[in-house]
């Protein structure tokens, strides 16, 4: 596939970009002196080493590189964005020959335009994953502007609409069970990973717009959040990285407040992750929720991954569903685009198959999609508590 890219005129107000030129030359391995050590070697940054799903597509990613040969290093930016630009300084200085980045700041349209500029000066591709380049209403504007560069994610309304779905046609079935204390609506909480993230925004948003939606066209209320004091209708994570651990302090300080001896019981838990939803589902069985144990009520729990800590809780009975983000999927169009560089061939040979972002016209911009994740498809559970043993997040 040739892809067209297209320089600016203008630049967009409040954003100072100074763009460089596009790389022209054909990608490959790159003609530098390399002394002893003439290899090629890719260099994975990832934003965090204990971030649930992005370990998932970082597993995958290695095996795949490993079968197909491919030398890798790894670097942890621990959720700094200051760190993860000294790595990759650091390995285009080594000669690294492809980049691919798990960006920190999510959406952060000049940041991911400093490491362009660094990747194209140096004659070498950079293939983005997962964490957005460009933030809303700037659409293409790195993407679209530099040669040998890519992005491979999800579309996030995609994954907050779908929830919403799966959401509002569980209420239709389930509504009077689900209303505890009776008043004709289910009250809610949800938890949101990341300030400023889109796709935390978006999951956000259409999570409880779409169930809204199905809910009104039967006959139903609008969900009501738990606290009306609250304007923002969410619970933010305010260490931005998706944790189980937020979501479990806040749900076990809520229960304290809004229980079903007060009549003011939470009803049902959105979580923007799974494991932001194992949380909650700690907190819920340390109060006598979600335990499978007889005559326990189970609050209906809904998170985004399908992570295999996710699949167990549903597998057991304690989360309700969840939204399947496929990381091995995301590793194998990774690898693929490796491979391209590899052989030195076009970085986007021979993937015409994969879904582009053509609403914004940007061919170098894979979106794979999400799909509801089906009961059917859970491993058999095992004979632990439901819980799993990490504590990481959900990256979007």
């Amino acid at each position: 596939m040739n892809i067209t890219r297209h320089r600016f005129v203008t630049l967009a107000p409040g954003l100072c970009l100074a763009l460089a030129s596009c790389a022209n030359s054909p990608i490959g391995r790159r003609q530098v002196a390399r002394g002893s050590d003439d290899v090629f070697t890719v260099a994975c940054f990832y934003f965090d080493f204990d971030d649930v799903y992005v370990g998932s597509v970082r597993t995958a990613l290695n095996e795949d590189l490993t079968a197909a040969g491919i030398p890798y290093k790894e670097y942890d930016a621990g959720n700094d964005q200051p760190t993860q630009n000294k790595q990759i300084d650091k390995a285009i200085a080594d000669g690294a020959d492809t980049l691919i980045i798990n960006l920190v700041s999510s959406g952060n349209t000049e940041q991911a335009d400093m490491i362009c500029q660094s990747a194209d000066s140096a004659g070498i591709p950079a293939i983005f994953f997962n964490r957005p380049v460009e933030a809303p209403g700037y659409e293409g504007m790195i993407l679209n502007y530099y040669d040998n560069v890519a992005y491979v994610g999800t579309d996030a309304e995609q994954s907050g609409r779908m929830q919403g779905k799966i959401i509002g046609d569980y209420l239709v079935e389930h509504f009077d069970e689900v209303d505890l204390n009776g008043d004709g609506r289910i009250s809610y909480t949800l938890f949101k990973g990341q300030a400023g993230n889109y796709g935390a925004d978006s999951r956000t948003k259409y999570s409880v717009e779409v169930a809204n939606e199905i809910l009104e066209e039967h006959g139903y209320p609008d969900l009501a959040y738990f606290d009306e004091s609250s304007i923002d209708r969410f619970q933010l994570d305010l260490t931005g990285s998706w944790s189980l651990e937020s979501a479990q302090d806040y749900m076990m300080t809520d229960l304290l407040y809004y229980n079903e001896e007060q009549g003011n019981m939470i009803e049902l838990v959105i979580a923007n992750s799974d494991a932001m939803a194992e949380g909650a589902i700690n907190a819920l069985q340390a109060f006598g929720y979600n335990d499978g144990e007889e005559g326990h009520t189970t609050i209906p729990v809904f998170g985004v991954d399908a992570s295999e800590a996710g699949k167990e809780l549903i597998a057991q009975g304690y989360m309700t569903g969840t939204v399947k983000q496929d990381a091995v999927a995301m590793a194998a169009c990774i690898s693929e685009l490796v491979q391209n560089v590899y052989d030195g061939k076009d970085l986007f040979s021979g993937m015409d198959d994969y879904p582009r972002d053509e609403e914004n016209g940007i061919e170098s911009k894979i979106l794979l999609p999400y799909s509801a994740y089906e009961p059917e498809d859970t491993p058999p559970a095992s004979d632990g508590d439901g819980t799993s043993d990490g504590d990481g997040s959900a990256a979007v």
